[in-house]
């Protein structure tokens, strides 16, 4: 699997994309194409012995910066990282694409490029997260903030496919973060949600409170990207304080 980088995504790009891209060459035989500003990135590659390795370099002189508005960015900057690396996998030239910059501009243009799949009106953030018991999934973590129950349904059966096919996971439970685990708790589009769900050919365990995420109660919690996302930044500030 070819897998095309952007390695001017990042808090700490170019630098680390280029040193986890190199580790990946060297330690799984990984065939990598790094897309960015091109002297900047064989600057960084000078780092390394890679006259061996599997990774190729696109050039892509523009960058998609984290506070730019992501869609009116992404049509501007048709030669940034981000536009370019989607390109290259909406064309065949690699198989997946990675990139810890503007996640919204990352989403914009997975659907003007790569289009949704049948069936699929949003696509979601599906987020794993380790737990005792293994990797539970969390989607949408950012991607919609506004919802409708029929696209939680959809986040459901996406995240189900996830489990099952990347986690490893056999038979994926699937719950509904709620404000209460009671079938009347929660709010018009959770219960709206947890009614379709209940018809998907899917394991469906109901309503899951925050505190069930590292209990074991289900393999996959589904919610609108504002939750999500909440959920998430929360994780993140309990880690630093705790560590």
């Amino acid at each position: 699997m070819k897998v095309v980088v952007d390695a001017m995504g990042g808090d700490f790009a170019p630098a680390e994309v280029v040193r986890g891209a190199v580790a990946a060459a060297e330690e799984y035989g990984t065939p990598v194409v790094l897309v960015g500003k091109g002297e900047v990135i064989e600057q960084q590659l000078k780092r390394f012995h890679v006259a061996s390795l599997p990774i190729e370099l696109v050039d892509a002189p523009e960058v998609i910066e984290m506070d730019e508005q992501p869609g009116v960015a992404f049509r501007k900057k048709k030669k940034s990282s981000i536009n370019v690396g989607l390109s290259l996998l909406g064309e065949g030239k690699a198989q997946s694409f990675v990139s810890a910059g503007n996640s919204g501009a990352v989403m914009a243009g997975a659907i003007f490029i790569l289009r949704n799949i049948e069936g699929v009106d949003r696509p979601a953030i599906a987020t794993p997260l380790p737990t005792p018991e293994g990797k539970i999934t969390l989607i949408d973590a950012g991607a919609n903030v506004d919802c409708k129950p029929e696209h939680l349904a959809q986040f459901a059966l996406m995240g189900e496919v996830y489990a099952r096919k990347i986690l490893g996971v056999e038979k994926p439970r699937v719950a509904i973060l709620s404000n209460g685990e009671e079938r009347m708790k929660g709010n018009e589009l959770t219960k709206g949600a947890s009614r379709l769900l209940e018809k998907l050919p899917i394991t469906y365990v109901g309503n899951a409170e925050g505190r069930d995420l590292f209990a074991g109660k289900a393999d996959v919690f589904v919610c609108d990207g504002f939750v999500g996302n909440l959920v998430l930044k929360s994780l993140e500030g309990l880690a630093v304080a705790v560590g």
